[in-house]
């Protein structure tokens, strides 16, 4: 070969290096955040590959196996380097760019460094496919098969024990960096969610089994240390079909009581739990520019503020706050709050925050039940839906026309032929109307403010096992309280006796007072304790009337409560976990990886029983996009830990008897010690072919659920 032509090879691979590298390094400058924290996600996932992998190589070498090649991610291979005698040779992208006529497969990109070294047995690898790792060793295939060689250093001529302890350290190494990992962790301290009630569902377990919000969980099933919110959620998700999970909780009063659980499917939740919600602090959480902007134009409040006080009384806790919100019963409420400026100057500002009536037990004013509103609302979507929004975002299907619907906010006036329906009703007409056009009639405000009556029709369908017709929504019922409008009156229990007023009658007047709204009614019920008052209303034109009320002592008058009109995102509630030496450390840190590798296990074992779904398994994609929120919106304490948990679920799931992995080799190896031979190569291969379809089409899955929940969801 000519000099001219060596020469020409060497221009071409340095100009074709350089067409690959300048426009990797310009797009990187150009956007260098999202690639710095990339590259955090990157490093991480790569130390816990590696970490495992290096259990495989170091016990490997030091059992006299020959290791061919320590590989980071999969390939194709991005870069291989490796001591040669002539230096270190360094090969880059050889199977996309090989080398015309050259049957080493070193391809056109590689190059050697030249250099006295000992020639290695073992190229280190990156690959070009940024998931797991793998170690090759001599007389193991791809497949995680045997093959037979004479080499002494062959992986397949050690006996089973020696390759047994190869494949358990990768698992082994994993459990032990996620000690250390968690030790760090608590050596630097970690702020996490305590296990403290920050409220309770209605009709929920917690709910019927007395929790309160305020009231925090010391001890699950025996366990007691370094509880956090996460067991509690856990402990349910986690827990066998009408499994007593037992607690114990200390109220705020200091009292200790032990409480009995069974954790159930809630409504909205995709995991079963317990109906408890994590606590909150009195500080306005961080939030975009513009969702911050919007914040401050609808309740005067901005992202760090802390709230003091509420209708002039001392808050200390978010639940103190909930309660005496929940008994404002008026159109709006004030809050009290420190605000930080940018000058570190703390000034204190009002802000008056909308409030909305909701319905609380029987949900009645002195036995009317108001109108009811919807909120929140939320529509189902069919079984096909995560396709369709995937064709629809990349252009190949056009998404369905928009038809008239029920939109939050609306006041239900009609459906079917009820008339002023109250919830309960309104779900009862739909239960009945299986496959049957179903007039509705609503009052919306329009995007002007203006309110105006709509009417459409919905066609509602019954599905399999469920017991009537729905329309496929769900949304949060509030009373109508702008408009005192009686949807129906009722019977109390222990409680003002049933007022005799139409069905759709506005209520004009208490005891002579004109009244506009169910606040005005509430607010003049109130000042009349112990006595006997008039209650005015009228239906149309030609129906009018009054009636007596009994108020009494006020015990069981209202049965409804105030919330907030405007969801406002307060800061999660969070305490300081930290050891308090290293031998602590080592003891949290133990205790907090062994959790980790139990709940993976039962989540596996839930998993195959059913009560866990795969739709709630996530795969690299949801793990990685979850990783790079974690590392762009938490300090770097979160990642870590975050790569602790990793590490303890990877072991797991590495372990399980299943070929190729590291669990179902082991159970080959014990096969072959039984049997008194290896099995053959063809029976291993196949072993391995059908482990790896099952793992193929479980990753394959999982990712497409990732996709799916991280871009589109």
């Amino acid at each position: 070969m000519s000099k001219a032509t060596i020469l020409s090879g060497k221009y071409f691979r340095m100009f074709l290096m350089t067409i690959i590298v300048v426009p990797v390094i310009l797009l990187i400058a150009r956007n260098i955040g999202f690639f710095g924290n990339a590259l955090l996600v990157l490093l991480g996932f790569g130390a816990v590959v590696i970490v495992h992998e290096f259990g495989h190589f170091i016990v490997a070498k030091l059992s006299g196996i020959k290791v061919e090649a320590f590989s980071l991610f999969m390939p194709p291979i991005l870069l291989g380097v490796q001591k040669t005698e002539e230096g270190m040779r360094i090969r880059i992208l050889p199977e996309i760019l090989p080398k015309k006529g050259d049957d080493s497969g070193n391809g056109a990109l590689c190059f050697t460094i030249a250099g006295k070294y000992k020639a290695s047995d073992t190229e280190y690898r990156v690959g070009l496919i940024p998931f797991g790792g793998f170690v090759k060793m001599l007389g193991q295939e791809d497949t995680g098969s045997v093959k037979s060689n004479d080499d002494p250093r062959s992986y397949a001529n050690k006996p089973p024990h020696t390759r047994a302890a190869v494949l358990a350290a990768g698992v082994t190494f994993n459990i032990i960096s996620a000690v250390i990992v968690f030790m760090i962790v608590f050596l630097i301290g970690i702020n996490l969610t305590p296990a403290v009630v920050g409220d309770v569902m209605p009709n929920s377990p917690a709910e019927r089994a007395g929790l309160k919000a305020g009231d925090e969980i010391i001890e699950i099933e025996g366990e007691s240390e370094d509880l956090d919110f996460g067991n509690i959620a856990i402990a349910a998700a986690l827990s066998g079909k009408d499994e007593k999970v037992q607690m114990r909780v200390r109220h705020e009063d200091g009292s200790e009581e032990d409480l009995t659980l069974v954790a159930e499917q809630i409504p909205g939740e995709s995991l079963r739990g317990f109906g408890i919600r994590s606590g909150q602090s009195l500080t306005i959480a961080e939030l975009a520019e513009d969702d911050a902007k919007v914040l401050f134009e609808r309740t005067g409040l901005l992202p760090g503020d802390r709230i003091t006080s509420v209708n002039g009384k001392q808050v200390q806790t978010k639940w103190e706050l909930d309660g005496i919100v929940e008994n404002t019963l008026a159109p709006d409420v004030t809050f009290l709050v420190e605000r930080t400026g940018k000058d570190k100057k703390v000034t204190l500002v009002e802000a008056r925050i909308k409030l909305e009536m909701a319905p609380y037990g029987d949900g009645h004013i002195c036995s009317m039940v108001p109108r009811f509103r919807m909120e929140n609302l939320g529509v189902e979507k069919p079984s096909s839906t995560k396709m369709n929004r995937l064709l629809e975002k990349i252009g190949v299907k056009k998404p369905p026309e928009e038809k008239p619907f029920l939109k939050s906010g609306d006041v239900i006036l009609n459906i079917g032929e009820v008339a002023c329906p109250t919830h309960h009703e309104f779900r009862d007409t739909v239960k009945n109307y299986d496959n049957k056009d179903l007039p509705i009639q609503v009052l919306r405000v329009d995007p002007n403010g203006v309110e105006k009556q709509y009417a459409f029709s919905v066609r509602p369908k019954r599905k399999k096992d469920s017991e009537g017709a729905r329309i496929g929504i769900s949304f949060n019922i509030m009373f109508d309280s702008e408009h005192p409008v009686v949807a129906e009156t009722i019977t109390v229990e222990n409680g003002p006796a049933r007022l005799e007023i139409p069905r759709g009658a506005s209520i004009t007047a208490v005891d002579g007072v004109a009244v506009s709204n169910f606040y005005d009614v509430i607010r003049e019920i109130k000042r009349y304790s112990d006595e006997r008052i008039t209650i005015n209303y009228r239906l149309n034109e030609q129906v009018a009337g009054d009636i007596p009320l009994e108020v009494g002592n006020g015990e069981g008058l209202f049965a409804v409560k105030s919330t907030l009109a405007e969801s406002i995102p307060f800061e999660i509630l969070e305490r300081t976990y930290k050891a308090a030496g290293p031998v602590d450390a080592v003891v949290m840190g133990y205790r907090k990886t062994v959790m980790f590798v139990a709940q993976t296990y039962v989540t596996l074992r839930r998993l195959i029983g059913g009560l866990v779904s795969p739709k709630d398994l996530m795969g690299p994609v949801g793990i990685m996009t979850l990783s790079y929120r974690i590392v762009a919106e938490r300090p770097f304490v979160y990642y870590v830990y975050f790569l602790g948990l990793i590490s303890a679920a990877i072991a797991v799931f590495n372990f399980l008897p299943l070929p190729p992995l590291d669990g179902g080799l082991v159970v080959l190896l014990l096969a072959e010690k039984i049997k008194g031979s290896a099995l053959s190569e063809r029976v291993q291969a196949i072993v391995a072919y059908a482990g790896w379809a099952v793992i193929g089409t479980l990753i394959l899955y999982v990712t497409f659920n990732d996709i799916v929940r991280s871009f589109f969801s």
